[in-house]
């Protein structure tokens, strides 16, 4: 069972969550209602709270006001670790404002790529769309149809992001929630998996969602949904991880540098 956690730590410092959700668009604006985002950002509010995130939840913001947050949230202190929640319609690179303005993904993450993040773990989840393609859940030759993902693949050090879906492909929600952040936050409340390295973790997420979701009804039966992680991690990152004194694995801090003493080495080679 998923315990209370104490937040902060001697320094009044705690791990912060950020959750922003537009699930109603402004009148005038072509894009639909989304009625699962609420139940999303309800779960991950209680299930982060629990682990001793204090977890603030915005909701259908414009898209200059989300920038302006994300803005100010990159320049407020953090214990060890900062996770940022983005739910919305969307496209590759972006997601849409409650005004149906496109907020580019790059100019959010530069936001963190400053002193006052510099040495802690940034997180992000990005349950959005990045086109229009639906997974059947067989590999296909893309052919000449690519798109230059450069910019977008660009994150600054020590920032993970997990996105729903692939570059291309649509991601799908619920009245009761996306398949994407609902199975991260039942990851979260299964014993065993707190404890886990992040890309530990979201290597879980990813097999749950492509192995045990598969849409109905008659235009999207069968189609499926893969996560995808772009990562600058240059340390094990454990933010979910009970700290202990007795140190052991739940013991770790949310950045565990890897131990020059434990690490392999390797020698150069050419492929």
């Amino acid at each position: 069972m998923l315990q209370w956690r104490r937040q902060m730590d001697q320094d009044g410092q705690c791990n912060r969550a950020l959750v922003v959700s537009v699930a109603q668009f402004d009148s005038g604006v072509k894009l639909g209602r989304r009625p699962g985002a609420q139940k999303d950002a309800r779960k991950l509010h209680r299930t982060l709270s629990k682990l001793g995130f204090k977890v603030e939840l915005h909701t259908d913001l414009s898209g200059e006001e989300i920038y302006q947050l994300f803005l100010t949230e990159s320049r407020r202190p953090v214990k060890d670790c900062f996770l940022a929640v983005l739910s919305s319609h969307g496209d590759e690179g972006c997601v849409f404002g409650a005004d149906g303005e496109r907020v580019r993904l790059s100019r959010i993450f530069s936001c963190f790529n400053n002193e006052h993040m510099e040495k802690k773990a940034k997180v992000f989840l990005v349950q959005a769309c990045r086109g229009h393609d639906l997974d059947d859940g067989v590999e296909v030759d893309s052919g000449d149809d690519v798109t230059d993902l450069s910019q977008d693949l660009w994150v600054p050090v020590d920032t993970a992001v997990m996105y729903a879906t692939a570059p291309g492909y649509g991601a799908f929600m619920h009245p009761l929630g996306s398949v994407f952040l609902q199975t991260f936050c039942t990851l979260l409340e299964t014993e065993g998996n707190r404890e886990l390295e992040l890309t530990r973790l979201m290597t879980r997420l990813s097999h749950s969602v492509a192995y045990t979701f598969q849409a109905k009804g008659r235009s999207l039966g069968g189609k499926k949904e893969m996560p995808c992680l772009v990562t600058s991690l240059t340390r094990e990152v454990f933010p979910f991880a009970e700290s202990r004194k007795e140190g052991g694995a739940a013991g770790l801090s949310a950045t565990s540098l890897v131990g020059s003493k434990t690490a392999r080495k390797r020698t150069p080679s050419i492929s």
